[in-house]
């Protein structure tokens, strides 16, 4: 009954789905208010329609429903609570599902929000966000259908299907298969759907961004409109990627957080394009710049969301993120297709009438500097790029398989990277319209020359890496800056309104957020890259098979293995965990527990690392393998990793940064408020 009621929510939702469209397109030919408001009231019906269904296939997955085959591949009788709510996105069908509510979400929002202001834009805007939604409602009602059931064939296989004539419905099993053991982990609940929501979210944008070629408007009010939902896009984003590489560094058990992964980067491109569209649309909103750039990005960054999709789900890609070998390939592809011919013939079309109002007129303006800032980010996006489809057309062209590993990725990005800090530490002390390299030299060699404390330091504390000491640099060069501009701001508000510092520094920051947000922004950035810093530079690794009460000597520390147990747990799988003092000097540090999982029902071993995290480092290890009778020893794998908990705390400081930024200023809210009251 539940599945029957859920079918024809979906039936519903797609053709509601087509009728805003349809009703869509004739608003925007006619003018007509009332169709308009038709095709609104069609788009936003879709959203509780879609949270109808979503509840269905949750309630299923809660109650053990082990005859419908998502249920049965993505949970089991013993998985905790959490996990089956994880199960929701954990595999392809359910993943499609979740992602066409999030989608409907953010255009039920978008839809409800000050609609009204944008009515000339809103009909195409409509058309866009539902025919995106339609293309997915289709994967999912005919191609992966999370409410498929299980029938016994003729000659006794089993098959999946939604309905079936002439085969025997299969009984409800006891018990599923559960969740890949990969994925079982807390972070599981939180990195797909914050991942989801960044993709999804960089819709909203591209709509208004083609509303607005198709209506031939060239000012900026498409970015106006979207710029919440544009720093909300790509919070989110960056959120799911940090959380995809804490998961790899806690489960996957290799030492590190980012391995260059082909679905890790198809991931990682929009963000690249997401980031440098942030950064120009600034100046089309200051200065009247970048219109060819704005569009050109939004266009670029929405295609690539829907490329990494069909990277992840078309079975092309080889990953311990992927989802497995589907049909849905082709018609992702047609859809990539369609999109990009159709955005680039519009971007084309209205090309002359997107001209700025005057030139660059200097590279060392804050302007100019903008420019290479996006000139930077398209580079790594195309280095990205070539990575990720050269093994795909070698196979394809050649029938060989060439992989493109991590080292071709640190070499090639590295020193763009490194151009991307310096613009960090400049970029604040540039000027706007004509500069020169002495005025900006002038400005900056105060703050440089103090940012030099950072490397000596390093130095004497043993670091002989000119690599790692010029990143230590860079981090510093922007930390200073950024300090100093803002510390100068705040002298000069102190002075000219008689106040005292503290006072000056609230007042400045509530009244310009979005700047100062964006400072905040760019020391979580220099943080993170602390973090990248320590352990790409300075990671050291060891291998040691220990007896009971054996210990080893490792970057300082004393490690004691004490000994392991085995145990069956109630989740239906063996966990052996051992146990290592740590100590340093006479100093008791404590105990290390690294665990090795062997999941019955899977059939699969997952390896846990045991850590201990300071600010200064990391000591993660690894439980290899270990002798028939434990007292015969065990193997670990050692890794120490410097500063890499800066990676994390830099993180969050980013995103506190970007909640300060979408925060509105005092003067906006008033203004909004006296326009909302007609004064």
């Amino acid at each position: 009954m539940i599945s029957i009621i859920a079918l024809g929510l979906l039936v519903i939702a797609l053709v509601i789905t087509v009728n805003a469209i349809v009703t869509g397109v004739f608003a925007a030919r006619n003018g007509s208010a009332l169709t308009l408001e038709s095709s609104r009231r069609a788009a936003l019906a879709v959203f509780p329609l879609l949270t109808g269904v979503l509840v269905c296939l949750l309630i299923l997955l809660f109650t053990g429903r082990f005859e419908y085959a998502y249920v049965y591949q993505t949970t089991e009788v013993d998985m905790p609570f959490y996990l089956k709510v994880a199960a929701l996105w954990g595999g392809q069908e359910g993943s499609l599902l979740f992602w066409c509510w999030l989608l409907s979400g953010f255009s039920f929002i978008a839809l409800v929000r000050q609609w009204k202001r944008d009515r000339d834009l809103m009909p195409w805007v409509i058309v866009v966000t539902m025919f995106t939604l339609l293309f997915f409602l289709v994967l999912v009602l005919f191609f992966e259908n999370p409410f498929n059931r299980y029938y016994i064939t003729m000659d006794g296989q089993v098959m999946s299907a939604l309905f079936s004539t002439g085969f025997t419905l299969l009984a409800d099993p006891s018990n599923g298969m559960g969740l890949n053991p990969l994925l079982r982990h807390f972070g599981m609940v939180i990195h797909p759907p914050t991942l989801y929501l960044g993709f999804t979210g960089f819709v909203i944008p591209f709509a208004y961004a083609i509303a607005s070629l198709i209506k031939g408007r060239t000012d900026d009010h498409w970015i106006r409109a979207t710029r919440k939902w544009s720093l909300a896009a790509w919070l989110f984003l960056s959120a799911g990627l940090v959380l995809g590489s804490r998961w790899a560094y806690d489960v996957l058990g290799w030492g590190g957080y980012w391995g260059w992964d082909a679905v890790e980067i198809s991931a990682l491109m929009p963000w690249l394009t997401g980031t440098a569209y942030l950064h120009s649309m600034m100046m089309q909103e200051k200065r009247g710049l970048f219109k060819h750039w704005n569009i050109a990005l939004i266009i670029l960054t929405f295609c690539l969301v829907i490329l990494g999709t069909f990277l992840t789900r078309s079975g092309l890609l080889s990953s311990v993120h992927a989802f497995s070998e589907s049909a849905i390939g082709p018609a992702f592809f047609v859809f990539i297709t369609i999109v990009f011919i159709a955005s680039l013939v519009l971007l084309i079309w209205r090309w002359s009438s997107l001209g700025s109002a005057y030139p660059v007129k200097s590279f060392f303006s804050r302007e100019g500097l903008f420019l290479f800032n996006n000139l930077l980010f398209v580079a790594i996006f195309l280095i990205c790029l070539t990575g990720v489809l050269f093994p795909i057309f070698s196979e394809l062209f050649t029938g060989q398989q060439v992989t493109v590993g991590p080292p071709f990725y640190r070499r090639s990005t590295g020193p763009l990277f490194g151009l991307l800090f310096l613009l960090m530490g400049i970029v604040p002390l540039s000027a706007w319209g004509t500069s020169t390299a002495k005025r900006l030299n002038s400005e900056i060699w105060k703050p440089a020359v103090v940012s030099l404390t950072f490397p000596l330091a390093a130095i004497l504390l043993g670091v002989r890496q000119w690599g790692g000491a010029l990143g230590i640099w860079l981090v510093g060069l922007v930390i200073c800056v950024t300090l100093f501009d803002y510390a100068r701001s705040v002298g000069v508000s102190a002075r000219n309104n008689h106040e005292p510092w503290w006072k000056a520094f609230n007042r400045l920051t509530s009244r310009n957020r979005r700047r100062y947000g964006g400072y905040i922004i760019h020391l979580g950035i220099v943080l993170m890259g602390l973090g990248i810093i320590g352990i790409e530079f300075f990671q050291s690794e060891t291998q040691a098979t220990l007896a009971p009460e054996q210990s080893i000597d490792f970057a300082g520390y004393n490690l004691t293995y004490k000994g392991l147990s085995v145990q069956d747990n109630v989740e239906g799988r063996e966990a052996a965990r051992a146990y290592i003092d740590v100590s340093k000097g006479s100093r008791n540090l404590g105990t290390i527990t690294p665990r090795h999982d062997f999941y019955y029902t899977a059939e699969q071993t997952v390896t846990l690392p045991g850590l201990r995290s300071t600010l200064k480092d990391d000591l993660y290890i690894i439980l290899v393998d270990w002798m028939p009778i434990s007292s015969d020893g065990a193997t670990f794998k050692i890794f120490h990793n410097p500063l890499i908990k800066w990676l994390w705390i830099g993180s969050i400081v980013l995103m506190l940064g970007t909640l300060v930024a979408m925060w509105p200023d005092p003067e906006r809210k008033t203004a909004a408020l006296e326009v909302k009251a007609g004064v």
